[in-house]
């Protein structure tokens, strides 16, 4: 799957979806899980590669800005949330995480002091899982078709090069290298 069928996939998925009654998960879900498990196995590679370019420091810390902490568990659903907001806004984030200052969804939750469910998105990280098994009904199968795909093409899933570290209780530093979102989020900088 090429990088503009992956984002169509998302885009579709994204103009449908309500998440009152069709969740962007489920929608995604339904969409991938029409394509053959080859192709669900490819456009997960892209997911992969699209969610490895945020795997840094400094996303994360935007991550723990916007929800008021972040577990590793929950930067997972936050990457995952960054790739269904679309590839501008993945394009944005993966140049510049504190551009997500400018997201409304964050400046309507900063004003009113919690955490945009939005931007913590667990199901899309599962979507390109779920379709496989839903068509095949092999669960450890999409596992080891989607590592020997990432074998053959020399990918690898992302680790290390996270960047600068950052630590996220040191608010002078946070303020440093996200001034925009602490700006917005941090106690003190709405006081």
């Amino acid at each position: 799957m090429d990088t503009d069928t992956f984002w169509a996939v998302i885009e579709i998925a994204r103009s449908e979806a309500d998440d009152t009654d069709r969740p962007l998960d489920e929608v995604l879900t339904d969409h991938l899980a029409r394509r053959a498990p080859d192709e669900i196995v490819a456009y997960a590679a892209r997911f992969d590669a699209a969610e490895g370019a945020l795997y840094r420091w400094d996303v994360w810390g935007a991550a723990f800005l916007i929800g008021g902490g972040c577990s590793d568990d929950s930067f997972e659903d936050f990457r995952a949330a960054v790739i269904a907001l679309g590839r501008l806004w993945h394009q944005r984030v993966v140049a510049d995480p504190d551009s997500l200052a400018g997201h409304p969804v964050v400046r309507r939750a900063a004003g009113r002091g919690v955490r945009p469910e939005a931007f913590f998105r667990e199901g899309v990280d599962y979507a390109a899982r779920e379709a496989f098994y839903r068509i095949t009904g092999v669960e450890d199968a999409f596992d080891e078709a989607l590592d020997e795909l990432l074998e053959a093409s020399a990918g690898e899933r992302a680790t290390e090069g996270m960047g600068e570290d950052l630590n996220f209780g040191d608010e002078s530093q946070m303020r440093r290298r996200l001034p925009r979102l602490a700006a917005l989020l941090l106690p003190s900088a709405r006081s």
